[in-house]
């Protein structure tokens, strides 16, 4: 095996590694998670929170055993193929081993550690505008129009993953125009090439017509509810933290790119990289909307600094340059993962918040980061409402119905008995099942609401009764209720068509 071959398979089996140790034990799987496996039950063209990728890959899960392991597989493989994809980037580009050693330290001890920990779209995402950009290189590098074709269909295979990679084309338009590789536009090829990608989402498109286009609704609703409060400084602040211990290779890159001749055919990702930062932060977006422009800056700065660093005294920097990437990992290690007992953050709240780690998508602080507590509390959920489900009289006349897509999933993923939980939000409004004759009602309740519900709907039942709810303390869903209605006097399916129906004009 070539030396090359033996690096890059350690930087791999390293990354494997990171991922299976950063997460405690004591967290289970996040909120999203459950969602997008259950989506997997469903297949489809198109979401209403997702495009239809996520779906496939969770089939293949299930498949597979639909164990956590699997859960967590998949975005450490996509993790582990951006870094071969910058590999790549670098062997592109002439790169010698320490190009290619300083490249691949910069990606692995990254923010995509924290990224592909959780099975989301995010992971693939980022594999996909790294893909297309080391495409786009190949194109500058050759003028050979399959790598034109090629870029199409890496846009439409992450088009159909996460619409965000439409922010990369945003951002290549103007910056290709300011550059001599704006001859591409008089290229033939690249409108057929973009024919070739809208044949390929047009599926995903017909859906959304057909659906009314439910991805507007949710930019909308993420715009109202989400991205107003989205500070345009905190969020240039965490590209900072995102590839802190790699700064100075992705801004040697930058700098390459503006005034060194040799990467004066690339100079489209210089202007790239600062138009699409520019729309994200017109649009106010979420922070890590973004992780995926840097990958392709530590190709070019490693390239950089190899031919910089390669003689006298200036060699002694080289290891230096590899070693501060691994430092700010240790740094990291100890702030950016769920690695350590939820009652330690709440005991040591300050460094926490000083970083924004504790403040939530309301905009408040918490006890906990957001993301931690959604990985809290669903096991106990699950097996609470096995129980009640195992009490109650014909039984297969049951509904379970919960407030959000995470008690559902999350009851779906843990039962035993195969329960099939519903909900009126996410995609879960389009898969209730209408033509069952229900007698029984369990509903998972937030624990604001438990008594208003129970007002108004025990009136439908013989009994009603709170049956049991989330102890765990630290858990975004701790006093979340189950209340089992038994008995139902009345046919409670029109109703449910009713707010079905509702739910989804709503939607």
């Amino acid at each position: 095996m070539k030396k090359e071959a033996i690096i890059l398979c350690s930087f791999i089996i390293l990354k494997f590694f990171l991922q299976f140790i950063l997460i405690s034990p004591e967290y289970e799987l996040h909120r999203d998670e459950y969602l997008h496996l259950d989506i997997g039950h469903h297949l489809a063209w198109g979401y209403q929170s997702v495009p239809p990728l996520t779906a496939w890959v969770s089939k293949i899960i299930y498949l597979l055993g639909n164990s956590a392991f699997w859960v967590k597989f998949f975005p450490a493989l996509f993790g582990a193929l951006t870094i071969i994809v910058v590999w790549k980037m670098i062997k592109e580009l002439n790169g010698n081993i320490y190009a290619l050693s300083l490249g691949a330290t910069c990606v692995v001890f990254s923010a995509l550690l924290r990224l592909n920990t959780l099975y989301q779209p995010n992971s693939f995402d980022v594999l996909s505008w790294t893909t297309l950009y080391f495409v786009l290189i190949k194109y500058f590098n050759s003028e050979h129009t399959k790598w034109i074709y090629a870029a199409g269909i890496v846009f439409a295979i992450g088009f159909l993953n996460k619409y965000n990679i439409a922010f990369s084309i945003l951002g290549l338009i103007p910056a290709v125009l300011f550059t001599g590789q704006r001859k591409i536009f008089g290229q033939k090829q690249l409108y057929y090439a973009a024919l070739l990608a809208l044949v390929i989402i047009s599926p995903n498109l017909f859906w959304q017509y057909a659906n009314d286009f439910p991805v507007i609704r949710h930019l909308n609703e993420l715009a109202e509810i989400q991205l107003i409060n989205v500070d345009r400084i905190d969020f240039l602040k965490s590209q900072i933290l995102f590839f802190a211990g790699s700064l100075i290779v992705i801004g040697s890159g930058l700098y390459a790119l503006l005034f060194h001749q040799a990467f004066a055919k690339y100079r489209t990702f210089f202007w790239a990289f600062f138009f699409t930062l520019i729309i994200f932060l017109i649009l106010r977006a979420k922070d890590y909307y973004a992780i995926g422009l840097y990958p392709v800056y530590t190709a070019f700065g490693a390239i950089y600094l190899s031919k910089i660093l390669n003689h006298g005294w200036k060699r002694y920097l080289q290891p230096i340059l590899i070693l501060l990437p691994i430092l700010f990992f240790t740094f990291m290690y100890d702030v950016a993962f769920p690695n350590k007992n939820p009652k330690h953050f709440i005991d040591h709240p300050e460094k926490y918040k000083e970083i924004g780690m504790l403040r939530w998508e309301d905009g408040l602080d918490h006890d906990l980061p957001q993301d931690y507590a959604d990985m809290l509390g669903w096991k106990e959920l699950a097996q609470k409402v096995e129980s009640v489900y195992d009490q109650l009289p014909n039984q297969n006349q049951t509904i379970i119905i919960c407030d959000n897509y995470g008690q559902a999933g999350a009851i779906n993923y843990y039962t035993k008995h195969g329960l099939r939980a519903v909900t009126f939000s996410a995609d879960y409004i389009n898969w209730f099942e209408l033509d069952k004759p229900y007698k029984n009602l369990i509903r998972v309740i937030e624990a604001d609401y438990v008594e208003s519900e129970m007002n108004e709907t025990s009136a439908y039942f013989e009994s009603a009764t709170v049956a049991g709810y989330i102890t765990n303390p630290y858990a975004r869903e701790s006093g979340t209720s189950i209340v089992k209605f038994i008995g139902a006097k009345v046919d409670i399916n029109e109703r449910l068509k009713y707010e079905v129906a509702e739910a989804q004009n709503y939607e």
